[in-house]
């Protein structure tokens, strides 16, 4: 079992990849520092998934934190239960004595807190700013990409956890095993969901990092696709000034063209995935009863058969990441194999909601066309011979109009489809990247499209018609979720007595 502060590994390689000969310590002395700096922080979009994390952490490690948000949830809830006081609403008088504003990137330039703390010479950070500072003196780990961030991150972390290493994380979402998305551990790492949708991921300073796959996305930032690929060739690079390696996924073509770049300046690449040019190379890969299960193969040898609990081919990929990054950071093969077979999953990721006479509900983040293809692929892998019924509410007009022909053909993978309004709130509408459209480029008979602008009714639509051994679906990255409960309660309420959760 590695030590809680300190892990030696020596100098030795597997299958030709040498293992890091340094102790990785938690340096307190820096971190202490780099912390005591901020003094009281005030965490300005304090519920969403990324910021109530990094409050975890800042709390955790003794900086007085207090937050607000625009509105109450869940998150606010647990947050006030580990001592952080949290309000609703953003006002300025919430600045009181503070030394630090941490900024979400949805906080508008306009925020009366933002503009009031800049009145008061107040030191204002953004989150990756924020993240990076939590992160300081660990050895820290970067999951990365268009996809599959949020799963990676928490597969590499239970992992991690069942080895004994208690890795420090923040998560853009919460663990089943523990239900919660940021912890800081006792152990030397540091596991970190790196997002690229505002260059935050550049801001970081990991040892070692993950590329699950490089897509166009996020383009009202980066402008073009060229920009995103030059983002992530740098990120690469960074890793390589640290003496780390990057783990890249050898199946997605952009990510296969960052392989090649950043191989061709020395840079430290591991490849694994279904691509017979991988250096872990994914084979007899099928789905089981409980998910879906896998071998590796690594200069001819196998390394033994991944078990997982979750569905999809897309998560064996995640799995496979983790269990090389494992074997990079020094664990045994066996030690990444038992901790991927424990891994169930995080909130809305596939995310089981109820059943109610035969019918099952789930929810799930997907808000990309690339997302939603593979979570609708899983869910018919498990729907067998009934329906798949789903919801969807776009996330963005920019995405909407640049992919509204892929969210069409994406979504006519299931059986029956009703499209929301677009979620974009304070964006300009951009003709034609509507719901209504979005619905038009669905590939299904006219009677299985529903236009449903009105949030109400959504469920109620869901419902009907819907059988035992159907499945019942919500994807999106807004609140969308809320509906999939609607749906489990309007269920109950058709069939009493006959609800399994």
């Amino acid at each position: 079992m590695l030590g809680s502060h300190q892990m030696l590994l020596k100098n030795w390689r597997v299958g030709g990849y040498r293992v890091h000969d340094r102790f990785i310590c938690v340096n307190e002395e820096m971190l202490n520092v780099t912390l005591r700096d901020l003094g009281r922080v005030h965490v300005v979009g304090i519920g969403g998934a990324g910021m109530s994390g990094i409050a975890r952490i800042l709390a955790s490690r003794g900086v007085p934190v207090t937050g607000c948000d625009a509105k109450d949830s869940r998150r606010l809830a647990a947050l006030g239960a580990v001592g952080i006081n949290t309000a609703i609403g953003h006002d300025p008088a919430h600045l009181g004595e503070i030394d630090t504003l941490i900024l979400s990137t949805a906080i508008p330039a306009n925020n009366s807190e933002r503009v009031e703390a800049a009145r008061m010479g107040i030191r204002v950070m953004n989150r990756a700013d924020a993240l990076s500072a939590v992160m300081s003196g660990f050895t820290g780990v970067a999951v990365s990409g268009t996809h599959g961030k949020t799963t990676t991150t928490s597969m590499l972390t239970v992992a991690l956890q069942y080895a004994g290493a208690d890795p420090s994380f923040a998560i853009g979402s919460e663990l089943n095993e523990s239900g919660a998305n940021a912890h800081l551990g006792t152990g030397s790492f540091f596991i970190a969901e790196a997002d690229e949708s505002d260059g935050a991921f550049l801001q970081l300073n990991p040892s070692v990092a993950i590329v699950t796959n490089i897509e166009a996305d996020h383009l009202d930032y980066w402008g073009t696709f060229e920009a995103i690929e030059q983002a992530f060739l740098d990120f690469a690079l960074a890793i390589k000034e640290r003496a780390g390696f990057v783990v890249v996924c050898a199946d997605d073509p952009g990510a296969v063209r960052l392989i090649e770049s950043a191989r061709s300046v020395g840079v430290d690449i591991r490849s694994y995935g279904e691509s017979p040019e991988a250096d872990f190379h994914m084979v007899d890969i099928q789905p089981s009863s409980q998910g879906w299960r896998f071998d590796t193969a690594h200069q001819g040898v196998r390394l033994g058969q991944v078990q997982l609990q979750v569905f999809g081919r897309h998560n064996a990929l995640n799995a496979q990441a983790a269990l090389v990054t494992m074997i990079g950071l020094g664990f045994t093969v066996q030690q990444g194999i038992e901790g991927l077979n424990k891994f169930t999953g995080t909130r809305r990721r596939f995310d089981f909601k109820g059943e109610v006479g035969g019918i099952r509900v789930y929810d799930d983040y997907a808000h990309h066309p690339t997302e939603i293809t593979a979570t609708l692929r899983a869910a018919r892998e498990l729907v067998g011979d009934g329906k798949l019924i789903v919801a969807f509410q776009a996330h963005h007009y920019y995405r909407t109009a640049l992919f509204s022909k892929e969210f069409g053909a994406a979504l006519g993978l299931a059986d029956k489809v009703v499209v929301l309004e677009v979620f974009a709130p304070g964006e300009e509408p951009i003709p034609g990247a509507s719901g209504q459209t979005m619905a038009a480029n669905v590939p299904l008979e006219a009677d299985c499209v529903i236009f449903e602008p009105s949030w109400s009714a959504v469920a109620q639509e869901l419902i009907r018609g819907a059988h035992a051994g159907d499945i019942v679906m919500t994807l999106g990255a807004g609140d969308i979720g809320l509906i999939a409960i609607e749906v489990v309660e309007r269920l109950q309420e058709r069939e009493p007595g006959r609800t399994h959760e």
